[in-house]
């Protein structure tokens, strides 16, 4: 099985997103904010981070920058309300409102673009 952190504020967002891509058979461990993320992030357990961008204290892309320092090979999904300028430690941006589908479809792109494979569906 696949590990997702999954990282946002808001409580029921991310208690949807965590069971929807749970039920595709993915493991995802959820924060509700970046500075919890990158206390637990880890890359020999995390194969992926999906994030919002807008978060309180820290937002989505600094604290994609600080994983990519950590794991350059650790894809990042960020889930934005417009498409950022500095897309430099994002390996995919999805525009919000988020379909749950294209996000567990951009999931699937990232960990086949690393060579990991998972059976869904």
């Amino acid at each position: 099985m696949k590990t997702i952190l999954l990282v946002e504020d808001k409580d029921e967002v991310r208690v949807t997103t965590r069971w929807f891509l749970a039920n595709f058979g993915y493991v995802v461990d959820s924060v509700p904010s970046a500075e919890e993320a990158l206390a637990l992030f880890d890359p020999k357990i995390h194969d992926v981070v999906v994030s919002s961008n807008t978060m309180s204290t820290m937002n989505g892309i600094e604290m994609a920058h600080i994983i990519k320092m950590r794991s350059p090979v650790t894809p990042v999904l960020l889930c934005a309300e417009s498409v950022p300028s500095d897309q430099s430690c994002l390996d995919l941006v999805i525009q919000q409102p988020t379909h749950m589908l294209a996000l567990k479809d951009g999931v699937d792109r990232l960990l086949a673009r690393q060579g990991i494979s998972q059976l869904v569906d």
